[in-house]
């Protein structure tokens, strides 16, 4: 005769075991994620090229990972939490993961609470565009990067002083380069 507590116990442990495995594949696959972007050496990726880039959906989602495609083509979101950036205290700037494109600097990154990386600044005026978003019967503020136009997050007036801004953040769209890199890619890019 089978007990019947210990079959639920063991088929308990086996699906938490499966939901743990997947979890930490999925954290893995984000990560290799980004780093394809970053390889793929794609023509619009560029730090230092600021011209309007203009994709077929088609291309984007040959050119984008599943995760970076669903965020920044179809406005999709990630779990709060699961964002490498969110407590990140590195000092550098954050640029788009699809095209490259200096989003915001890490002096302007705060601990809002929220679940997702916040910041109070933009890199520059024309860094991020603003359109009304009244999906889901809530009226907000989308962000998008002001290169390729891609969803990045929202930004809310509950933010700290100098702005009162709070851009929430999509992790998974964007890259970051530490400054001490940056300031040496730069040099390296000049010669």
């Amino acid at each position: 005769m089978i007990d019947v507590s210990r079959f639920f116990a063991v088929i308990l442990l086996a699906v938490i075991f499966q939901c743990c495995t997947y979890s930490q594949n999925s954290d893995n696959q984000k990560t290799d994620n980004m780093d394809t972007v970053k390889k793929s050496k794609s023509p619009m990726y560029s730090h230092t090229d600021t011209s309007q880039v203009n994709v077929s959906d088609d291309e984007w989602k040959k050119l984008l990972p599943k995760d970076v495609y669903n965020i920044a083509r179809l406005k999709g979101t990630e779990r709060p939490g699961s964002s490498e950036f969110e407590h990140s205290k590195e000092i550098g700037t954050y640029y788009c993961a699809v095209c490259g494109n200096a989003l915001f600097k890490s002096d302007t990154k705060f601990e809002s609470g929220c679940g997702w990386p916040s910041f109070y600044e933009p890199v520059s005026k024309t860094s991020i565009i603003y359109e009304d978003d009244n999906s889901y019967g809530m009226k907000r503020t989308e962000v998008m990067c002001g290169r390729c136009k891609s969803h990045l997050g929202h930004v809310f007036k509950d933010g700290p002083p100098p702005t009162g801004l709070r851009y929430c953040i999509n992790g998974v769209v964007l890259d970051f380069e530490k400054a001490k890199d940056a300031e040496k890619k730069y040099k390296e890019d000049k010669h």
